[in-house]
């Protein structure tokens, strides 16, 4: 096995850095100010280390019959870690990314290049300004990943905000974000009372102790003008190494619990993780 050489750079962001995996051979973990933000496998692109990345990959695996190509919008590429699993489990999808932070983007390509014919355009711009130029009806599924340092931005978690990701999405596509927060949720259920403002159906996806308060996590919501696989989408988180639930219907209404929609005048970042949360051994 070759040793590699962790990098260090500056980008817009903060410092990233890229670390190899001990492990495994052409496997890579990269930060940005010390928050983990993406892992990839070159040799291995169905590989998903984060636990959220694999709860989304459930998403995209049902979203279609099993290989058949999608378009899909990704706001947000860190390592493009999402893409990479498209391009190898459904060959000939159209992919769009747009990341705006350009130096990130040119580390990746530098030290973790993209496959030739991988139907993937990087575009580096700012996500919703990029979103607002996107054809409607062009995107099967919308992922929204994109953080800040370890926030989401204000202006990806309102409603105008929610009505473009609608617009570009088709008939019976997919919105699916990674969020973050942690007891009392405030940030999590004005996001969902937000998205039930302009979508029918809504989908929870998190850890049970996540979901009960006992910490700050991740949480994975989902939107559509169609219910999802959720018997499909349960099996398979189920059976992770970090089973989650998929909470739908009544149990989103009592979540979310009387909050209130956000819009651009009063959106805010999601709140800054405590010490250690998403830390790294």
């Amino acid at each position: 096995m070759n040793v590699q050489i962790p990098v260090l750079r500056e980008v817009d962001g903060g410092t990233a850095r890229l670390m190899p995996d001990v492990d495994t051979e052409h496997g890579w973990l990269l930060t940005v100010d010390g928050a983990p933000q993406s892992y990839v496998d070159l040799d291995d692109p169905d590989h998903l280390e984060f636990e959220y990345a694999r709860r989304i990959a459930h998403v995209l695996d049902l979203a279609a019959e099993e290989g058949a190509p999608l378009d899909v919008v990704h706001l947000g590429g860190g390592a493009l870690t999402l893409p990479r699993y498209v391009a190898a489990t459904r060959p000939g999808s159209r992919q769009r990314v747009a990341e705006a932070d350009r130096g990130l983007l040119d580390l990746v390509a530098e030290h973790l290049p993209l496959p030739p014919d991988s139907g993937i355009a990087v575009h580096g711009a700012d996500a919703r300004a990029w979103l607002a130029g996107e054809p409607a009806d062009s995107a099967d599924v919308l992922i929204a990943d994109v953080f800040g340092g370890s926030r989401v931005p204000a202006h990806l978690t309102s409603v105008e905000y929610a009505r473009e990701a609608r617009r570009v999405l088709r008939p019976g596509g997919i919105y699916a974000a990674n969020l973050a927060d942690g007891a009392p949720f405030g940030f999590l259920r004005g996001q969902l009372a937000t998205f039930a403002a302009v979508f029918p159906e809504l989908v929870l996806v998190a850890e049970p102790a996540v979901l009960r308060g006992r910490r700050f996590g991740n949480a994975v919501l989902l939107a559509s003008d169609r219910e999802p696989d959720l018997a499909g989408l349960a099996r398979r988180t189920a059976a992770d190494p970090f089973p989650a639930r998929v909470e739908s219907g009544a149990a989103v209404v009592r979540f979310v619990s009387g909050a209130a929609p956000v819009h651009d005048e009063d959106a805010v970042p999601s709140p800054v993780p405590p010490d250690g949360a998403f830390g790294i051994g």
